[in-house]
């Protein structure tokens, strides 16, 4: 096995904590790790808030930059996904201030197949849109993201528990928002 490969692997396997203090101490290839491990969610974040991909994975990338500036200032190193949450929502807010986009109809978390949005992917993006930001982000980290519980509960700082049950609600929500725009009986 090449010595970059086993490098690879033996960060994969390294918690966040070790590899904060490991970048705090210049190690570039720990921060890379870091990167690649929340980048996804940081997207999922900024895509609740900001309903655009695209926007979003500009607001992650700004997350991204302004922790490596102040990782540093980072007092509990196995808090880093909770604080990277923190800093990504802050961006997505901001440059949604900066585009005027608070108001912009967020995009599913699964895209049309078709060219022309369908009657049924338009009442979800509608309400998607009517979800709390709290309840928007937990269904675009689990749906959209894909993150496990313990992984959402990482990354926001709040228990597995709290997870589900902010999920069962934005399900409920989501139902009544689609039986209310008539689909009948909903199952999430």
């Amino acid at each position: 096995m090449s010595k970059s490969l086993e490098n690879e692997e033996l960060q994969e396997s390294q918690p966040d904590s070790l590899l904060v203090e490991r970048a705090v101490g210049g190690d570039g290839d720990s921060f890379t790790e870091l990167c690649r491990r929340h980048y996804g969610a940081m997207v999922a974040i900024g895509h609740a808030i900001l309903g655009d991909r695209h926007l979003a994975e500009d607001a992650a990338q700004q997350a991204f930059a302004k922790a490596a500036l102040h990782l540093p200032r980072l007092r509990e190193s196995n808090q880093f996904g909770r604080w990277l949450a923190a800093i990504c929502r802050n961006e997505a807010k901001d440059l949604a201030r900066r585009r005027h986009r608070f108001t912009t109809p967020c995009e599913p978390p699964v895209a049309a197949a078709a060219s022309q949005p369908s009657e049924a992917a338009g009442a979800v993006k509608e309400a998607l849109n009517r979800l709390s930001s709290e309840a928007r982000e937990v269904i675009f980290l689990r749906f959209y993201d894909g993150l496990s519980y313990e992984r959402i509960s990482a990354v926001l700082g709040i228990s597995e528990q709290a997870i589900n049950g902010r999920l069962r609600r934005a399900k409920r929500k989501l139902a009544e928002h689609l039986r209310g725009a008539g689909f009948g009986e909903v199952k999430l």
